[in-house]
C-alpha cells in the first residue's frame, strides 16, 4: 500500500493558533503544579531527617500539613488545566471538521460522482475522532512533561549531582526505544484508517435500503455478509498489531524503570555518606522523573501515529476546488437564460460542444435527444453543478460564474429525477427550500404539485416521517414532493430534469397542469423524457452528440421530418445521459 501523507508539525501547530491565549494559562499551570509538586520530597527529607530524629512534633506537624497542601494544590491545578485543556482541543477538533466539511460542500459534482460516500464519512467521523486524544492532550501533555522533567532534573542535583548522572544515564535508551516503536505504529495507523474507511463505505452502500433491496432481490446477502466479516477480521487483526506493536521494547522500559532505585541504592553505598532522607527523597524524585520521562516518549509515539491522520485530513483540506463562487448578486432577476458558445468535457472526448441557445425571460424550452447526447449535462451547467470549460452560461446577461452561490441557488431552481429526501418529517423535507415558510405556505406548495390531499390523508399529516431517501412513498409521490419543494423557493428559472417520469399519466397531467401554471412569468427548461411533457414548449432543441441538430416547435421539427419525427416515431421514452 502507499504511505500515507505525512503532516508536517508547523501546519498540526497552526491549528492551535487561535487558542494561544487559553494555551498560555495552561502552561501556566503546569508551570505551577510541576513547580509545587516538587516541594514534597523535599519536605519528606526533612521529615526524616530532622523531624522524626529530632521528635519536633510542631515541625513534624507542619511538614505533613505541608506536604496535604501540596497534594490539594497540585490537584486544584491538574483539574483546571485539564479543563481549559480538553476545550481548546474539542473546538480545533471542530474547527477540522467543519473545515473538512465545509471545504467539500464547495467541490463540484466531479468528486462526489468519483468518491465513495462511506470514505468521505470515514475521512470525517474515524480520521478525526481517531486523532482525538493527540488533539485535546497533546499540548498539555508536552508542556507538563517536559516542565516536571526539567524541574525534577535540576531538584535531583540539588540533592545529589552524581546520584543524578547514574539516573541519566539509560535515558538514550528509552528514546532509541520508543522511536522504533513510534514508526511501527504510524505504519499500522496508516493501514488501520485505510480499512475503517473501507469498511464505512460497505456499510453505507450494502446496508442502504437500496443496498439491502439490491442485495436480497439478486440473492447476494451471504456474499456481502462474507466480505464484510473478512473486512471486519483484518480490522480486528489489525487492532491487535496495533496493540502490540513494540510491546517487548516497552516491557524493556519497565524493567530498567524497576531496576533503577536498586541502582541508586548500590551506587549511594559506594559514595561518600547520604542521609536516609536525601536518598528516599532522590529516589522519589527519581520515580516522579521516569513517570513524565516515558509520557513524553509515549507522547512521540502517539503524535507519530496520529501523523497518518492529520494527512488524510490535510489531504482533503488541499483538494483543489474547480468551481469558486463568484460576488455578484442578482437583483430582482427577469430570467433570461443565454448559452453562448457552450463547450463541456468530463475527460478527453467533448460531451458538449458549440451550444447556443437563448431562453427569453418567462418562456419556455425543452432539450430532447437520444441517451447520451448531453442533455442532462446541459442541465447542470445552469445552477453551476459543473462549469462550462468553454463559452459561458448567463443569466440576464450575467455570467453564472460571477454570481454567489446563495444567488445562484435563489433564482435557478432544479427538480431531477433522482428525487432525494431527508430521513425527517414532511414538513422539514419543504423547509429545507425555504427554513422560514409558514404552514400556509407549505400547503399551497404541496397544493400546486397535487401532493397536499394525500399528506392530509396521513395519520400524521405534514409531521410525517418519509423514511430513508422517501422510501415510504412511491416514485411519483417523491417526485411531487420534490416539485412542491422547489416550488417553495419561487425562483423565476425552473429547470425540469426528467422532473415528471416517475409518475403515472393522469398523475402527470395533473402536476402538469400545475407547472404550467405555476409556469407563467417563469423561465423554464425542460429536459424531456416523454414526448407529451414538451409539445407546448415555446422552443424544443435536439440535443446529438452534444451538438444542437434541431431546433423549433412541435409542429416546425414534425413537419421537417429530422431527428425530432424519428423520436416521436419510435413512441418510446427518452433517457438520461
Amino acid at each position: 500500500m502507499p504511505d500515507e501523507p505525512r503532516a508536517p508539525m508547523r501546519r498540526i501547530i497552526t491549528l492551535f493558533r487561535p487558542y494561544r491565549g487559553r494555551l498560555t494559562l495552561v502552561g501556566g499551570l503546569i508551570l505551577l503544579s510541576s513547580l509545587v509538586s516538587l516541594a514534597s520530597p523535599f519536605l519528606l527529607r526533612e521529615v526524616l531527617d530532622v523531624a522524626i530524629p529530632s521528635r519536633d512534633t510542631g515541625l513534624l506537624t507542619v511538614l505533613a500539613l505541608g506536604m496535604i497542601v501540596v497534594a490539594v494544590a497540585t490537584s486544584v491545578f491538574d483539574v483546571v488545566q485539564t479543563l481549559v485543556s480538553t476545550t481548546v482541543g474539542q473546538r480545533v477538533m471542530h474547527d477540522l471538521r467543519t473545515a473538512v466539511y465545509g471545504h467539500l460542500q464547495r467541490m463540484s459534482l466531479a468528486f462526489f460522482t468519483r468518491t465513495k460516500t462511506g470514505e468521505i464519512q470515514s475521512r470525517i467521523a474515524n480520521d478525526i475522532g481517531g486523532m482525538q486524544s493527540v488533539v485535546t492532550s497533546t499540548a498539555t501533555s508536552l508542556v507538563s512533561n517536559l516542565t516536571t522533567v526539567i524541574a525534577t532534573v535540576v531538584a535531583m542535583a540539588a540533592l545529589d549531582w552524581r546520584l543524578t548522572v547514574v539516573s541519566l544515564l539509560l535515558l538514550p535508551v528509552f528514546v532509541w526505544i520508543s522511536r522504533k516503536v513510534g514508526a511501527e505504529r504510524k505504519r499500522i495507523t496508516a493501514e488501520r484508517q485505510r480499512k475503517l474507511a473501507t469498511i464505512s463505505a460497505m456499510v453505507q452502500e450494502s446496508l442502504s435500503i437500496s443496498g439491502i433491496l439490491l442485495g436480497r432481490t439478486m440473492g447476494r446477502s451471504p456474499e456481502l455478509t462474507r466480505r464484510f466479516t473478512g473486512a471486519s477480521g483484518e480490522l480486528a487483526d489489525l487492532g491487535v498489531r496495533s496493540s502490540m506493536a513494540g510491546r517487548w521494547r516497552q516491557s524493556s522500559i519497565q524493567i530498567i524503570m524497576a531496576a533503577m532505585p536498586a541502582l541508586i541504592y548500590w551506587a549511594a553505598g559506594h559514595t561518600a555518606a547520604i542521609s536516609i532522607g536525601t536518598l528516599v527523597a532522590f529516589t522519589t524524585l527519581q520515580a516522579t522523573l521516569f513517570r513524565p520521562s516515558v509520557s513524553l516518549l509515549r507522547l512521540g509515539v502517539e503524535v507519530q501515529s496520529s501523523l497518518a491522520l492529520f494527512g488524510r485530513i490535510f489531504e482533503y483540506l488541499d483538494l483543489p476546488v474547480d468551481i469558486h463562487p463568484g460576488t455578484r448578486t442578482l437583483r430582482d432577476p427577469r430570467g433570461e437564460v443565454r448559452f453562448e458558445g457552450v463547450g463541456f468535457s468530463y475527460g478527453d472526448a467533448p460531451t458538449l460542444t458549440g451550444v447556443d441557445l437563448v431562453v427569453p425571460a418567462g418562456g419556455s424550452l425543452a432539450v430532447v435527444g437520444e441517451t447520451g447526447s448531453g442533455k442532462t449535462t446541459l442541465s447542470y451547467l445552469l445552477p453551476r453543478l459543473y462549469d462550462v470549460t468553454e463559452g459561458r452560461v448567463t443569466i440576464d446577461g450575467v455570467d453564472v460564474r460571477e454570481l454567489t452561490f446563495e444567488s445562484l441557488a435563489e433564482t435557478v431552481g432544479v427538480v431531477s429525477q433522482e428525487t432525494y429526501l431527508f430521513h425527517s418529517s414532511i414538513a422539514d423535507n419543504l423547509r429545507f427550500a425555504d427554513p422560514s415558510a409558514t404552514d400556509e405556505e407549505l400547503e399551497a406548495a404541496a397544493r400546486a404539485a397535487r401532493i397536499h390531499d394525500h399528506i392530509v390523508s396521513l395519520p400524521d399529516g405534514y409531521d410525517t416521517l418519509v423514511g430513508e431517501r422517501g422510501y415510504r412513498f412511491s416514485g411519483g409521490e417523491k417526485q411531487r414532493l420534490a416539485i412542491a419543494r422547489t416550488l417553495l423557493r419561487n425562483p423565476p428559472v425552473l429547470i425540469l430534469d426528467e422532473a415528471t417520469s416517475a409518475l403515472d399519466t393522469q398523475t402527470e397531467r395533473a402536476v402538469q397542469e400545475a407547472l404550467d401554471t405555476l409556469a407563467e412569468g417563469r423561465t423554464t427548461i425542460t429536459i424531456a423524457h416523454r414526448l407529451s411533457t414538451v409539445r407546448d414548449a415555446d422552443r424544443i432543441v435536439v440535443l446529438d452528440g452534444g451538438r444542437i441538430v434541431e431546433s423549433g416547435t412541435h409542429d416546425e421539427l414534425m413537419a421537417g421530418n429530422g431527428h425530432y419525427a424519428a423520436l416521436v416515431s419510435r413512441d418510446r421514452p427518452l433517457e438520461l445521459v
